[in-house]
């Protein structure tokens, strides 16, 4: 992980599914630009990981740590803003 701060840890194993969601797109949420969270999870969050594009799209970066059997561990940065950085692309002028 690209991360220089340590990230929020959540460990959704012991969660019930209907839980999960909620508490991994709030923590995601709460992230400033630049920050981090490490998803800990039982299996590939690969589904996850299509909902955050569309959610999300170009707005997080997606790094396996640990990919199973058992264990599967996440990295989910959130993207600052181009505007904010100078990176503009000049589709939107600027906006």
């Amino acid at each position: 992980m690209t991360q220089a701060a340590t990230p929020t840890r959540i460990d959704v194993r012991a969660l019930a599914c209907e839980q999960r969601h909620s508490l991994i797109f709030s923590t995601f949420a709460g992230l400033a630009a630049g920050g981090a969270l490490e998803l800990v999870n039982d299996h590939d969050p690969k589904p996850l990981r299509n909902v955050f594009q569309a959610q999300y799209p170009g707005k997080f970066a997606w790094e396996y740590l640990e990919q199973g059997p058992d264990t599967w561990r996440v990295a989910i940065s959130k993207l600052g803003d181009p505007h904010s950085n100078g990176q503009c692309c000049g589709s939107c002028g600027g906006q």
